[in-house]
């Protein structure tokens, strides 16, 4: 048992990883979508419990129409739809962060300094998941990739 054999049980255990990767790189458009999809479903949920009252949530108390909530909502609405979908993914993803980060800003951040203590938890992570989107495109199962094929 020389060094030879230590090289050589390091480049199989390379070749193994190197395998297992690449298996994870072919699945990482679909992933990706799975993870748009997720997402988009969860802020156009989000946006119709602000617009239409559906699910109709105790905790959320009702918005007047034309105010800042109910703009809130319609951008949630209508980028949530379009992200579920993957339609103009980057555009709406953008708009969608930037939506978050300004809600996480005005509506959390003066009650404490971390989102755990601001109960800012689900702004940062809606704006950092569509931020990704942002520079990550939809994925594969989209209408942006649909398009681009044809």
């Amino acid at each position: 048992r020389g060094l030879g054999d230590v090289y050589k049980r390091q480049a199989m255990a390379s070749s193994s990883t190197s395998s297992s990767v690449t298996k994870l790189d072919g699945a990482t458009p679909v992933v990706l979508s799975l993870f748009r999809i997720v997402f988009g479903f969860l802020f156009t949920v989000h946006g119709t419990a602000i617009l239409f009252r559906w699910p109709d949530l105790a905790s959320m108390p009702p918005v007047e129409s034309w105010s800042l909530g109910w703009w809130a909502g319609a951008i949630e609405f209508l980028t949530g739809v379009a992200i579920l979908f993957g339609a103009g993914t980057r555009i709406a993803a953008f708009l969608a962060s930037g939506t978050m980060a300004f809600a996480y800003f005005t509506q959390h951040q003066s009650a404490g300094l971390l989102p755990i203590e601001n109960n800012g938890e689900l702004a940062v992570l809606f704006c950092w998941a569509f931020f990704l989107l942002v520079f990550t495109g939809g994925g594969s199962l989209s209408i942006d990739a649909a398009l681009k094929k044809s």
